[in-house]
């Protein structure tokens, strides 16, 4: 990315390791206990140290995602990059993927899809607040940039989406289950669903909405901890406070359209009884490998 520059976000770090974002205007005078020009920064390198007129020494770095997210402006809570990085995972978001995400908040997992599928990749946002719209909207060109591969939709995602064939959609709203109806034919065929939400009635509510539906199915759950360690000299031991619960995420894939359940069990009743059989020897077996 090469040496600072304007409009570039920088994080001041001071010597207790507090740490300070702000945006590098021409102009616009950094206020962090005493003054800072911006222009003075102009053409440093990232990891340079520079004072305050009140004589306070900050380290500079360009933040990174995990830096950015827990000092963006915001309205609503965020998604932290503790539960970011396993839904991008276990998402599988890759290059070139189209992602559909419902309910925006303030733009954090917005940024991070807009980095992950990147430039050939669309991502196709959902929320039906105008001012959580306009905050995503000011967060994402000021930490990401332009995005002409985002679209951003201001309406309820619970009246249906405008896309088909999506690969992967994200839902963090109070009942994902809810909107099944709406997710299926948005969704490919293999595709996958994640619902991310605080409570455990939450959790509880959305896996049932998945599991009554023979459209969706590999359906997994789970929650994030992190816990920080402190390493000084012989003295090694985890930090007083952790990140514990903040969310579970909850992962499905979009099955094939398959035929009712009463052709199934018909053609269940018309193999061969020889079938049944080989698979009671096969139990058989096992049980006796066992042994």
């Amino acid at each position: 990315m090469g040496p600072l520059k304007e409009n570039d976000a920088v994080l001041f770090i001071d010597r207790k390791g507090r740490r300070y974002l702000k945006i590098l205007r021409a102009g616009k005078r950094i206020e962090i206990r005493g003054q800072i020009e911006p222009e003075a920064l102009f053409g440093l390198d990232e990891g340079s140290r520079v004072k305050s007129s009140a004589g306070e020494s900050y380290l500079i770095l360009r933040p990174t995602y995990a830096d950015l997210i827990p000092h963006l402006p915001r309205a609503a809570q965020v998604i932290y990059p503790k539960d970011t990085g396993p839904m991008l995972l276990w998402g599988d978001v890759y290059p070139g993927a189209t992602v559909i995400e419902g309910g925006i908040g303030a733009g954090a997992l917005t940024i991070a899809l807009l980095r992950a599928v990147g430039p050939h990749g669309r991502v196709i946002s959902y929320e039906i607040r105008e001012d959580f719209a306009a905050a995503a909207r000011r967060n994402v060109a000021a930490f990401f940039g332009d995005a002409p591969h985002w679209t951003l939709k201001l309406r309820d995602l619970y009246e249906g989406f405008d896309e088909t064939g999506a690969d992967r959609i994200f839902l963090d709203l109070p009942e994902p289950g809810r909107a099944l109806d709406v997710v299926a034919p948005a969704l490919r065929p293999g595709g996958v669903f994640i619902g991310y939400v605080p409570t455990a009635i939450q959790l509880k509510d959305t896996v049932e909405a998945l599991q009554r539906r023979p459209d969706f199915g590999e359906i997994d759950s789970f929650e994030t901890l992190m816990r920080h360690w402190r390493v000084k000299g012989m003295s090694v031991r985890p930090q007083h406070r952790m990140v514990a619960h903040s969310a579970f995420i909850i992962v499905a894939r979009r099955l094939a359209n398959i035929p009712p359940a009463s052709a199934v069990e018909a053609t269940a009743t018309s193999l061969p009884d020889d079938d049944s059989e080989s698979a009671e020897d096969s139990d058989g077996a096992d049980d006796h490998a066992e042994d």
